[in-house]
């Protein structure tokens, strides 16, 4: 029923909203008469900041149409290799007409970035992409919002996701490196150790970058939810059917508002103080800064609905349970045989961690935890690195994640690459 009056709401709402976006023009456009009213900036601005808190956000683009390679710039092609009812796998080709720059990209390692399903779009992880292109050839899991996916189309679990990710491996093939950012380090050690155990070739590396292989070390605010409150309570309270209006009508799913409400109450004053320096930015004229807070916020209120499935396993399984670290996790294949997750079975995948300093997602200790569970990867291919001053999102994203994180994950590769 929440999810209906949400929709009932967002309806309401929406013509008021685009009234604010065109009040607003009105009061900032040269050409008219308002714009020539005393103050006619402030109440422009106010108008627009009602717009942008009242709008509906759509998945963004991921816009990576050229980059840098070796100094020369290259033309991005963005590709769907391979489409699952829930996931889209993509690749971003790179072209140029420099023969010898096209010989050395095709040379260059392959790449998978497992995008975390957990209310972000894959989009999230733009700048990941766009710094991993100058250096490699690069494909990331799209996973889709789950009210668009129709219910015949069935269910989808944590442990179908595990059985996604080994898919999209062998699709790349042996010699891919994987990355994982957030939510997906689980999923993903638990891939790639069952194609261990059963003597399929496993990718070179695996880097793991803030992620909760083992919740119970230095546990945050979203570890203490998901461990204080009972599976039952999850299941009554924050799971609800998706609306007709859309293809996935009927589905059971964790709603994308309920995700997006959760992550404002982790920090209300700094969203709140946010919108209000976008308003004196639209008051003193400075666009720069207003574009930086539209093109964050564009994304950050860009949300999925998750299956219900798959986010009630993730809660018992990774937060509850702890079946990863205890060895006790059993994932179903498509053949429907339980196989037990062994993680001292992966041999020849060299393994990174990486953990942001200030990261109040998944703390300390919880990613590079991984290097407990794979016994059997030789010392000499296991690698921790903390990137230092950053919080969660700094780790795959901005400055911190350019000049400090992805140096490391770049020569980890390149020196795995054998």
């Amino acid at each position: 029923m929440l999810y209906q009056i949400y929709e009932t709401n967002r309806a309401w709402i929406s013509p008021f909203s685009e009234f604010a976006s065109a009040a607003s023009k009105l009061y900032s456009n040269p050409l008219s008469p308002l714009a020539q009213l005393p103050s006619a900036h402030r109440v422009s601005a106010g108008f627009d900041l009602i717009h942008r808190l009242t709008k509906e956000y759509e998945k963004p683009e991921f816009g990576i149409n050229s980059v840098t390679v070796q100094g020369t710039d290259v033309v991005i092609q963005e590709q769907v290799v391979e489409e699952k009812p829930f996931c889209k796998l993509l690749r971003f080709k790179r072209f140029t007409d420099d023969a010898k720059l096209l010989e050395k990209m095709r040379d260059q390692p392959s790449v998978l970035v497992v995008a975390p399903l957990s209310g972000h779009h894959s989009t999230l992880l733009r700048d990941t992409v766009r710094t991993l292109l100058q250096d490699h050839k690069v494909y990331i899991t799209d996973w889709i919002d789950a009210r668009m996916v129709p219910l015949e189309d069935g269910p989808f679990h944590l442990d179908d996701y595990v059985n996604y990710v080994q898919d999209f491996i062998r699709k790349i093939g042996p010699n891919v490196h994987v990355i994982s950012v957030c939510q997906p380090t689980v999923p993903v050690l638990a891939a790639v150790s069952l194609m261990a155990s059963r003597g399929e070739a496993t990718p070179k590396t695996m880097t793991m970058m803030g992620g909760p292989i083992d919740a119970r070390k230095s546990p945050t605010a979203v570890n203490n939810l998901a461990m204080n409150k009972s599976f039952e309570w999850f299941e009554t309270n924050v799971i609800y059917r998706v609306p007709p209006n859309y293809p996935g009508a009927s589905r059971r799913v964790y709603p994308g508002f309920l995700q997006h409400t959760g992550f404002v109450a982790m920090n209300p004053d700094r969203h709140a103080n946010s919108h209000y320096d976008y308003f004196l930015d639209l008051v003193r004229g400075d666009g720069d800064s207003a574009d930086a807070h539209r093109q964050f916020y564009d994304e950050y209120n860009a949300v999925l609905d998750m299956p219900a499935e798959y986010y009630l396993d993730t809660i018992k399984t990774v937060f509850q349970d702890f079946a990863l670290v205890n060895g006790t996790w059993k994932v179903r294949n498509p053949k429907g045989k339980d196989e037990l997750v062994k993680p001292q079975d992966i041999k020849t995948t060299a393994l990174l961690t990486v953990e942001g300093e200030l990261d109040d997602i998944s703390g300390a200790g919880q990613t590079a935890a991984a290097h407990e569970l794979c016994t059997g990867i030789p010392k000499t291919r296991h690698k921790h690195y903390d990137v230092v001053g950053a919080g969660h999102y700094g780790i795959f994203s901005g400055r911190r994640w350019r000049e400090q994180a992805y140096p490391e994950i770049r020569a980890f590769i390149l020196a795995h690459n054998k």
